[in-house]
């Protein structure tokens, strides 16, 4: 493949995981239709994630050992992996089985706090790309 997934696959799970913190921060003003929505991109966001992460794992594999990148990718992989585990952890606290329920203090503070770790992690992502250039073919010397 001549383009990297991951760039391609990412959208996913940041924008369920955007739209579950806004309505999980909705669902204070509007109730049940806000976080029954937060839970469902919850959900969809943290299975979206595992296929990102997957493609992502393959492009670090391909930043030489010793490359200034490298410091940023494995910077970029941990604050992601708690992006994660903040919005899986959050999710499980809503599931009566596999029923949605209203999520408590500490699950609205996960999904705020997981939104917060994505954004830095986003960025530094951004700074793999646009400033290390992983990903990116460089065009062929005349």
């Amino acid at each position: 493949m001549s383009h990297p997934l991951h760039p391609a696959l990412v959208h996913f799970p940041i924008a369920c995981w955007s739209l579950a913190t806004a309505g999980d921060l909705a669902s204070l003003y509007w109730g049940e239709p806000a976080w029954r929505f937060a839970g469902v991109s919850m959900a969809i966001g943290v299975a979206a994630a595992v296929a990102a992460m997957a493609a992502g794992l393959f492009e670090l594999l391909k930043i030489e050992n010793g490359s200034p990148a490298m410091r940023d990718a494995n910077r970029h992989m941990l604050l992601m992996m708690a992006a994660w585990s903040c919005y899986a952890a959050s999710l499980f606290l809503r599931l009566e089985g596999v029923a949605l329920t209203r999520p408590d203090a500490f699950g609205t503070g996960l999904s705020a706090g997981g939104f917060v770790i994505l954004c830095i992690g986003g960025w530094l992502g951004g700074k793999l790309v646009y400033r290390h250039g992983v990903g990116v073919r460089r065009p062929a010397s005349r």
